[in-house]
């Protein structure tokens, strides 16, 4: 008998897990949560995406190809640049939510299971329409930082210091 092998498609909303690592005091190894959530037999990635606002082209190139060199597909954007009336402070943002989206839906028909790095309760509508397709999804993101939207949303929420353990960056 044939084992059908589950189809896996990870997301990675890389801005929104940059706050989620500071927050946490520690960063995960790109490399290690790719092995992490693979390492059963019945898993087989199809996808793994990268996104991040960059200030310019060359902006963080050493780790965008280290990161297509481990087989993620990496969507940038240009930050933006916001003035924000209440601190007098100049942010940065580039929102790639749309592009998350657009991305998890083109492919739709390539997975049964996404994994969702992000804590933005603007994917609680997105993951609602793709429960309905009959697609797991797991969100990833940490205490503080996930919208419980988002939260009620998911069939499995993971926080990132329960899997520490098996994706800290190490300095070796």
């Amino acid at each position: 008998m044939q084992h059908v092998k589950t189809r896996l498609s990870i997301f990675v909303d890389g801005n929104n897990m940059f706050y989620a690592q500071q927050k946490n005091g520690w960063f995960f190894d790109p490399r290690r949560v790719l092995g992490y959530f693979t390492e059963r037999e019945d898993i087989e990635l199809v996808n793994a995406f990268w996104y991040t606002g960059i200030k310019d082209p060359q902006d963080q190139r050493g780790f965008r190809d280290a990161l297509i060199s481990l087989g993620y597909t990496v969507r940038t954007k240009i930050l933006k640049e916001y003035y924000d009336d209440n601190s007098g402070r100049f942010s940065q943002k580039a929102n790639l939510d749309i592009e998350i989206v657009i991305d998890m839906f083109n492919t739709v028909d390539q997975y049964d299971q996404v994994i969702l790095f992000s804590g933005d309760g603007d994917f609680e509508r997105a993951i609602e329409l793709l429960r309905s397709k009959n697609t797991h999804i797991t969100v990833v993101s940490t205490e503080g930082m996930i919208a419980r939207e988002l939260r009620n949303a998911t069939d499995r929420y993971i926080d990132l210091n329960d899997i520490r353990d098996q994706i800290e960056k190490s300095d070796y």
